[in-house]
C-alpha cells in the first residue's frame, strides 16, 4: 500500500467524545491513541446507536475494515495486517508481554467494575445510552450490568471479596507500572508502543471520566509519575493538533446506514471513493433498520415476563443515585 495515500484515507469509527476525551469509550480510546502515537493521519467518526456492539471501534481503509471483535481487537488486527505496527521490537520481550497482559486483564477488569458497579453508573449512561429513548437505555443498561457480573464472576455471595480482589490487583499493576515507567516518557525503551496506548487510554479515562469518589482513581493518583506521564503524552499527542474547543459527537441515524461525518479531533478529512460494501458492513446496515424496534420489543417482553408491578419496583430501585434525564 502507498503509505501516504493510506494515511490520508484511514478512518476510525468510535463512540462519542465527552469528559474532555476524543472518545470516552475505554475500549475505543486506546485505538485512537495508538494511531496518534504512530503519527498516522486519520479521520475520526462517531457511532452512538449501537451501545451493545462489539464491532466498535473499527478502522476502515478503502475496502479494508478491522473490527474490534476480530483477531484480538483492532490494534492487533492492524499489526497483523501490516497497516501500522509499533511493537515489532517488543513481541518477544517477556517483561513487555507480561505488562501488556496485566493492563489487558487486571486494569481492564478494574475499569469495567468501576464503570458498571463501582459508581452510580452515570458515567456509563453518558457514554453509551444518553442518545437512546429511556425504556431502551434502561433495558440495555440492566442487560449489560448482568453481563458484566457474569464476566467478572460476581455473585451475591462473593461480591465484596471480588471487589477487594479487583482493587488489590489494580494497585499491584499501578505499583509495577509506576516502577517500570520511572521518569521515562514511555514504558519501554523510551519509545511508544501498543503498551503505551493501552495504559495511557486507561489512565486518561480513569483521571478524567471517573468521579472523584472513585476508588480506582484514588489509587492511580498515588503515583505522581503516572499522572505526569498521562498529562505529558496527552498534551503532545492528543492536544497538539486539536482545536481549542471539544468536538461535538455525530451520531449515525438509526434508520439508515452510517454516514461519514468528521470531528475537530480528526486529522485532515478526505473524501473516499465509493466501494462495494463488505458482508460485515451489510450486516451492520441491516441491524440499523430494526435496532430501535427490536430493543423496544425486548423491553416489552421483559416487562411482561417479570410482571409489570415487580418490574416497576426493580427499575425504581435500580434508579437510586442514577439520573437518567
Amino acid at each position: 500500500m502507498e503509505q501516504s495515500q493510506e494515511r490520508e484515507e484511514l478512518t476510525l469509527v468510535a463512540r462519542k467524545p465527552c469528559f474532555d476525551l476524543p472518545t470516552a469509550c475505554p475500549i475505543c480510546l486506546p485505538v485512537y491513541i495508538y494511531l496518534k502515537l504512530a503519527r498516522i493521519p486519520f479521520t475520526l467518526e462517531f457511532n452512538s446507536i449501537y451501545p451493545d456492539s462489539d464491532q466498535i471501534p473499527y478502522v476502515e481503509y478503502g475496502a479494508y475494515v478491522a473490527y474490534n471483535n476480530e483477531n484480538d481487537g483492532v490494534i492487533e488486527r492492524l499489526k497483523h495486517d501490516g497497516v501500522v505496527d509499533l511493537d515489532s521490537e517488543f513481541q518477544s520481550v517477556p517483561e513487555w508481554l507480561s505488562a501488556k497482559a496485566m493492563i489487558s486483564s487486571w486494569l481492564a477488569n478494574a475499569i469495567t467494575y468501576e464503570l458498571w458497579l463501582g459508581s452510580d453508573a452515570s458515567v456509563a449512561y453518558k457514554i453509551y445510552y444518553s442518545d437512546l429513548p429511556w425504556p431502551i437505555r434502561k433495558f440495555l443498561f440492566l442487560k449489560q450490568l448482568y453481563s458484566v457480573k457474569q464476566r467478572l464472576g460476581i455473585t451475591k455471595d462473593n461480591a465484596q471479596w471480588r471487589e477487594e480482589q479487583i482493587y488489590k490487583r489494580a494497585k499491584m499493576a499501578y505499583d509495577a507500572l509506576s516502577t517500570r515507567l520511572g521518569e521515562q516518557d514511555f514504558l519501554f525503551e523510551n519509545r511508544p508502543s501498543h503498551l503505551d496506548a493501552l495504559f495511557l487510554g486507561h489512565a486518561l479515562f480513569t483521571l478524567q471520566a471517573l468521579p472523584e469518589t472513585s476508588v480506582l482513581r484514588s489509587k492511580l493518583l498515588e503515583h505522581d509519575n503516572i499522572v505526569r506521564y498521562a498529562g505529558k503524552l496527552k498534551m503532545e499527542f492528543l492536544e497538539a493538533n486539536s482545536s481549542s474547543s471539544a468536538p461535538q459527537p455525530h451520531s449515525f441515524p438509526s434508520s439508515s446506514a452510517p454516514r461519514r461525518q468528521t470531528s475537530n479531533w480528526s486529522s485532515k478529512p478526505k473524501s473516499k471513493p465509493k466501494r462495494e460494501k463488505t458482508e460485515e458492513e451489510k450486516k451492520f446496515k441491516w441491524r440499523s433498520k430494526y435496532f430501535l424496534a427490536a430493543q423496544g420489543l425486548a423491553v416489552l417482553l421483559f416487562l411482561s415476563v417479570m410482571g409489570y408491578g415487580s418490574a416497576e419496583v426493580e427499575l425504581e430501585g435500580d434508579d437510586e443515585g442514577f439520573n437518567y434525564d
